[in-house]
């Protein structure tokens, strides 16, 4: 079928579907009319999107050729959605390797185009003056557009959508900094785009004639600089007019742990973002819409954007968020199921209720923990927890939640990562707070054999070294009241629930 043809339905391999974008980008691509097949290292979290029942799940990595061959199979169009940033120091060759084992798989398996995302680069800036995170994004668009498949990469600076990186970034800096001592970075100039512009480029992209193998700069109607990107948002939103004060001293490794200590976004993530904004990136052609021709209203200018971001965000209907991918270097090791997992120590803390509520009270409280809700326990040592993990470049517990009342497996819930929910019974997390070990949290919601009302909880932790062992022993003497208060607090909590009678107390076993 030739590529320009509007005919049936192509079958689309996406990457990074557990991310923002590529999670986005799915159920655009079935709305479309196309078939689906996602590469995940972690098939599970794909699990409760929506779309789980309607798209095909390879599991693997875009770094084994074997399973980029097994999920290219009947491919006609390949999107690569995934990046290392923030993986180490050797983040770019990761990014390069990965790159030429999809560019090569793909032409072996006859794909017919690859749509891959990336940065859009300054003019005239050598390569080599450019941002680690930018000089990596370039390259990987260079290695696939030379892969012997036509190729589109499409290049964006900031994306302004609800639960993206940038879009958190500039929220909770105007939200929270009324007057703000700025780096230089605010005064550069940059076209911001819709999430919605970018999801309707990245799904035209697929039926591009065969013979297009190039870029493509795609960004919004206007040209911004940070600055003024802050004062419209404060407008939008209904807030003072905020003092923004640029002062040159600030680099953009202290710019990174200011955004860390006043946004969700963590340092690591910061820094990439920062530095991208230190020359200016405009776009200078929009040859996009010869091939992806703009709808009436699109694109969408920038003011818009923020208004649709902002209701998404005020409607709890937030779809992904810059968090929906695990950070690097996250553990990411299923809860073993052998107490001598790996010849090694399981240190286990339980706590069981007996609650006077309904056990779907009680699940209500379980499920939605965490964010705003809090931990139920000695809320000071939960954020001297947090803040001691941003400190040493973890997520701490800024992250919040993506939704204030269901959660879903892969979703980030503080420095929590939701491995396993079956509604109604069991939340089990995994901890992606800096650790010297592995750890779990489980809560259970169950009826016991009178049918009462069962909370039944359990902190486990398998350490590395002997210093995992000194952290659980330093630590166990505070668990009767971290571990202990959040059973009994939560038990509380279901009693309270509306429409479940309130109890004369609680039975700690």
């Amino acid at each position: 079928m030739n590529g320009d043809e509007a005919g049936p339905g192509l079958r689309c391999l996406v990457t990074g579907a557990t991310g923002y974008i590529g999670g986005r980008l799915v159920p655009e691509l079935l709305a479309a009319g196309h078939r689906v097949r996602c590469l995940a290292r972690s098939p599970g979290k794909l699990r409760d999107h929506p779309w789980a029942g309607e798209v095909e799940v390879a599991a693997g990595d875009v770094t084994r050729p074997e399973s980029v061959a097994e999920a290219m199979r009947g491919v006609d169009v390949a999107y690569y959605l995934v990046h290392a940033l923030g993986t180490g120091s050797g983040f770019e060759d990761t990014d390069r390797t990965a790159a030429r084992t999809f560019g090569e798989q793909a032409r072996a398996a006859g794909v017919r185009r690859i749509v891959y995302l990336g940065g859009l680069t300054p003019v005239g800036v050598p390569e080599r003056e450019l941002s680690p995170h930018l000089r990596s994004r370039s390259e990987v668009g260079r290695i696939l557009l030379d892969s012997g498949v036509p190729t589109t990469v499409l290049r964006a600076a900031v994306i302004i959508g609800s639960g993206s990186a940038s879009f958190e970034m500039l929220r909770y800096l105007t939200e929270r900094l009324p007057v703000m001592v700025t780096p230089r970075w605010v005064r550069t100039r940059t076209q911001p785009i819709a999430v919605r512009d970018v999801l309707r480029l990245l799904v035209g992209s697929a039926r591009m004639p065969g013979e297009v193998n190039r870029a493509f700069d795609i960004g919004g109607p206007g040209v911004l600089t940070y600055r003024e990107m802050m004062v419209r948002y404060a407008a939008i939103a209904g807030l003072p007019r905020r003092v923004v004060v640029p002062v040159p001293v600030l680099t953009p490794g202290l710019s990174s742990l200011w955004v860390g200590l006043v946004t969700p976004v963590p340092a690591s993530l910061a820094r990439p973002l920062t530095e991208s904004l230190r020359h200016e990136v405009v776009c200078r052609e929009r040859d996009i819409e010869r091939y992806v021709p703009a709808p009436p209203g699109h694109p969408i200018g920038f003011d818009e954007a923020v208004r649709l971001a902002l209701k998404r965000v005020r409607d709890a209907q937030v779809t992904t968020r810059w968090s929906s991918a695990s950070p690097p270097g996250a553990p990411s090791d299923p809860l073993p199921t052998d107490p001598d997992w790996a010849g090694g120590s399981l240190y286990t803390d339980r706590r069981e209720l007996t609650v006077h509520a309904s056990r779907e009270a009680l699940w209500q409280v379980i499920e939605g923990i965490g964010g705003d809700n809090g931990w139920y326990s000695f809320p000071l040592a939960w954020a001297a927890r947090g803040w001691l993990d941003r400190l040493a470049g973890g997520v701490g517990l800024c992250r919040g939640r993506r939704d204030a009342e269901r959660l879903r497996v892969g979703d980030s819930l503080d420095f929590w990562r939701v491995e396993e929910v079956e509604p109604g019974h069991l939340l089990r997390l995994r901890a992606e707070m800096r650790l010297p070990g592995l750890a779990w949290l489980e809560m259970y919601a169950e009826l016991d054999g009178r049918g009462r009302t069962r909370y039944r909880q359990r902190a486990l932790f398998h350490p590395h070294g002997l210093l995992g062992h000194a952290y659980w022993w330093g630590v166990s003497p505070f668990h009767a009241i971290v571990f202990g208060g959040m059973a009994r607090n939560i038990a509380k909590a279901a009693a309270r629930t509306p429409s479940v009678p309130a109890p004369d107390d609680t039975t700690l076993r």
